[in-house]
Protein backbone atom coordinates (compact mmCIF):
# COMPACT_ATOMS: atom_id res chain seq x y z
CA UNK A 1 0.00 0.00 0.00
CA UNK A 2 2.81 2.27 0.81
CA UNK A 3 4.91 1.70 -2.57
CA UNK A 4 1.66 2.26 -4.34
CA UNK A 5 1.05 5.89 -2.80
CA UNK A 6 4.49 6.26 -3.19
CA UNK A 7 4.46 5.15 -6.66
CA UNK A 8 1.22 7.64 -7.51
CA UNK A 9 3.16 10.63 -5.79
CA UNK A 10 5.86 10.31 -7.92
CA UNK A 11 3.56 9.94 -10.87
CA UNK A 12 1.85 12.73 -10.43
CA UNK A 13 4.90 14.49 -8.93
CA UNK A 14 6.81 13.45 -13.28
CA UNK A 15 3.61 15.17 -14.20
CA UNK A 16 3.26 18.36 -12.83
CA UNK A 17 7.31 19.21 -13.52
CA UNK A 18 6.99 18.30 -16.78
CA UNK A 19 3.56 19.89 -17.45
CA UNK A 20 4.38 23.16 -15.57
CA UNK A 21 7.97 23.06 -17.59
CA UNK A 22 6.03 22.32 -21.89
CA UNK A 23 3.55 24.93 -20.64
CA UNK A 24 5.90 27.37 -19.93
CA UNK A 25 7.59 26.55 -23.47
CA UNK A 26 4.78 26.19 -25.04
CA UNK A 27 3.28 29.53 -23.99
CA UNK A 28 6.39 31.29 -24.64
CA UNK A 29 6.75 30.54 -27.90
CA UNK A 30 2.81 31.26 -28.64
CA UNK A 31 3.04 34.42 -26.90
CA UNK A 32 6.30 35.50 -28.71
CA UNK A 33 5.19 34.52 -32.00
CA UNK A 34 2.13 36.41 -31.19
CA UNK A 35 3.70 39.36 -30.65
CA UNK A 36 6.40 38.92 -33.60
CA UNK A 37 3.52 39.03 -36.03
CA UNK A 38 2.06 42.81 -34.81
CA UNK A 39 -0.51 41.57 -32.10
CA UNK A 40 0.02 43.62 -28.36
CA UNK A 41 1.97 41.65 -25.55
CA UNK A 42 -1.79 41.08 -23.01
CA UNK A 43 -3.06 39.26 -27.21
CA UNK A 44 -0.01 37.35 -27.19
CA UNK A 45 -0.58 35.67 -23.85
CA UNK A 46 -4.53 35.38 -24.01
CA UNK A 47 -3.72 33.48 -27.44
CA UNK A 48 -1.20 31.10 -25.68
CA UNK A 49 -3.53 30.49 -23.00
CA UNK A 50 -6.07 29.93 -25.32
CA UNK A 51 -4.14 27.82 -27.44
CA UNK A 52 -2.55 25.84 -24.74
CA UNK A 53 -6.11 25.36 -22.20
CA UNK A 54 -8.09 24.46 -25.26
CA UNK A 55 -6.20 20.85 -26.29
CA UNK A 56 -5.94 20.42 -22.32
CA UNK A 57 -9.93 20.75 -22.16
CA UNK A 58 -10.64 19.66 -25.34
CA UNK A 59 -8.77 16.25 -23.79
CA UNK A 60 -10.98 16.09 -21.10
CA UNK A 61 -13.96 16.69 -22.89
CA UNK A 62 -13.44 13.97 -25.26
CA UNK A 63 -13.10 11.74 -21.65
CA UNK A 64 -16.26 12.33 -20.50
CA UNK A 65 -17.94 11.94 -24.02
CA UNK A 66 -16.51 8.31 -24.56
CA UNK A 67 -17.49 7.40 -21.01
CA UNK A 68 -21.51 8.31 -22.21
CA UNK A 69 -21.10 7.07 -25.10
CA UNK A 70 -21.47 10.31 -27.19
CA UNK A 71 -19.88 11.11 -30.31
CA UNK A 72 -15.83 12.41 -30.45
CA UNK A 73 -15.46 13.11 -33.71
CA UNK A 74 -15.76 16.96 -34.01
CA UNK A 75 -13.75 17.48 -30.40
CA UNK A 76 -11.20 15.39 -31.47
CA UNK A 77 -10.40 17.30 -34.74
CA UNK A 78 -10.47 20.20 -32.87
CA UNK A 79 -8.15 18.81 -30.09
CA UNK A 80 -4.99 17.88 -33.16
CA UNK A 81 -6.00 21.14 -34.53
CA UNK A 82 -4.90 23.42 -31.07
CA UNK A 83 -2.13 20.39 -30.61
CA UNK A 84 -0.68 21.31 -34.16
CA UNK A 85 -1.16 25.02 -33.46
CA UNK A 86 0.92 24.73 -30.21
CA UNK A 87 3.09 22.61 -31.82
CA UNK A 88 3.70 24.95 -35.10
CA UNK A 89 4.20 27.96 -32.70
CA UNK A 90 7.06 26.04 -30.94
CA UNK A 91 8.83 25.24 -34.20
CA UNK A 92 8.25 28.66 -35.64
CA UNK A 93 10.17 29.86 -32.85
CA UNK A 94 12.74 27.45 -33.32
CA UNK A 95 16.56 27.76 -35.27
CA UNK A 96 15.99 26.92 -38.55
CA UNK A 97 17.15 23.22 -38.59
CA UNK A 98 16.14 20.19 -37.85
CA UNK A 99 17.51 19.85 -34.57
CA UNK A 100 16.00 23.20 -33.41
CA UNK A 101 12.86 22.36 -34.40
CA UNK A 102 13.01 18.48 -33.15
CA UNK A 103 14.02 20.48 -29.58
CA UNK A 104 11.58 23.19 -29.90
CA UNK A 105 9.14 20.19 -30.24
CA UNK A 106 9.81 18.34 -27.71
CA UNK A 107 8.18 19.78 -24.61
CA UNK A 108 4.84 19.98 -26.28
CA UNK A 109 5.21 16.42 -27.55
CA UNK A 110 5.84 15.60 -23.69
CA UNK A 111 2.98 17.14 -22.63
CA UNK A 112 0.96 15.73 -25.24
CA UNK A 113 2.28 12.43 -24.78
CA UNK A 114 1.38 12.31 -20.56
CA UNK A 115 -2.04 13.59 -21.36
CA UNK A 116 -2.92 11.02 -23.45
CA UNK A 117 -1.46 8.72 -21.13
CA UNK A 118 -3.24 10.16 -17.99
CA UNK A 119 -6.64 10.67 -19.60
CA UNK A 120 -6.55 6.89 -21.41
CA UNK A 121 -6.06 5.45 -18.53
CA UNK A 122 -9.12 4.06 -16.37
CA UNK A 123 -9.36 4.20 -13.05
CA UNK A 124 -9.21 0.63 -11.42
CA UNK A 125 -12.25 -0.30 -9.35
CA UNK A 126 -11.25 -1.71 -5.82
CA UNK A 127 -12.84 -5.19 -5.49
CA UNK A 128 -15.12 -5.80 -2.84
CA UNK A 129 -13.95 -7.19 -0.31
CA UNK A 130 -14.75 -11.14 0.40
CA UNK A 131 -16.59 -11.81 3.94
CA UNK A 132 -14.50 -14.26 6.03
CA UNK A 133 -17.92 -16.41 6.43
CA UNK A 134 -20.26 -17.22 3.78
CA UNK A 135 -23.86 -16.11 4.14
CA UNK A 136 -26.11 -18.15 5.38
CA UNK A 137 -28.50 -18.14 2.08
CA UNK A 138 -25.41 -19.61 -0.03
CA UNK A 139 -26.03 -22.80 0.76
CA UNK A 140 -29.60 -23.53 1.20
CA UNK A 141 -31.72 -25.19 -1.02
CA UNK A 142 -34.05 -22.95 -3.85
CA UNK A 143 -37.52 -22.84 -2.91
CA UNK A 144 -39.77 -24.17 -5.35
CA UNK A 145 -41.92 -21.65 -6.76
CA UNK A 146 -46.10 -22.35 -7.56
CA UNK A 147 -46.66 -21.65 -11.10
CA UNK A 148 -49.51 -18.48 -11.54
CA UNK A 149 -52.68 -20.04 -12.09
CA UNK A 150 -53.73 -19.28 -16.02
CA UNK A 151 -56.15 -17.20 -16.50
CA UNK A 152 -59.52 -18.03 -17.54
CA UNK A 153 -60.27 -18.61 -21.07
CA UNK A 154 -62.90 -16.45 -22.11
CA UNK A 155 -65.25 -17.22 -25.98
CA UNK A 156 -64.91 -14.80 -28.42
CA UNK A 157 -67.23 -12.40 -28.44
CA UNK A 158 -69.25 -11.74 -31.17
CA UNK A 159 -69.44 -8.56 -32.65
CA UNK A 160 -71.83 -6.37 -33.27
CA UNK A 161 -72.36 -5.83 -36.55
CA UNK A 162 -74.51 -2.23 -37.19
CA UNK A 163 -75.02 -1.02 -40.88
CA UNK A 164 -73.19 1.83 -42.02
CA UNK A 165 -73.79 4.95 -41.41
CA UNK A 166 -76.27 6.35 -43.65
CA UNK A 167 -78.17 3.60 -44.68
CA UNK A 168 -81.90 3.51 -45.42
CA UNK A 169 -83.06 0.59 -42.79
CA UNK A 170 -86.62 0.47 -44.18
CA UNK A 171 -85.30 -0.93 -47.63
CA UNK A 172 -83.27 -4.22 -46.44
CA UNK A 173 -82.61 -4.83 -50.59
CA UNK A 174 -79.96 -1.68 -51.11
CA UNK A 175 -76.66 -2.15 -49.63
CA UNK A 176 -74.34 0.35 -48.90
CA UNK A 177 -73.81 3.88 -48.14
CA UNK A 178 -76.41 6.13 -49.82
CA UNK A 179 -75.76 9.83 -49.80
Amino acid sequence: MIRERAESGVRVLILLVVGTMAGAAAFTHVHDLTVAHGQPDWIGWANAVAVELMAIYLGLEIRARRRTGRPVGLVGVLLVAFALLSLAAQVAEAEPSVWGWIVAAVPSLAFLALVKVVLSSVPTAVPASEPDQPQADWFDEPQPVEPAPPAPVMPPASAAVLPPVGVVHNRPQVVGIIR
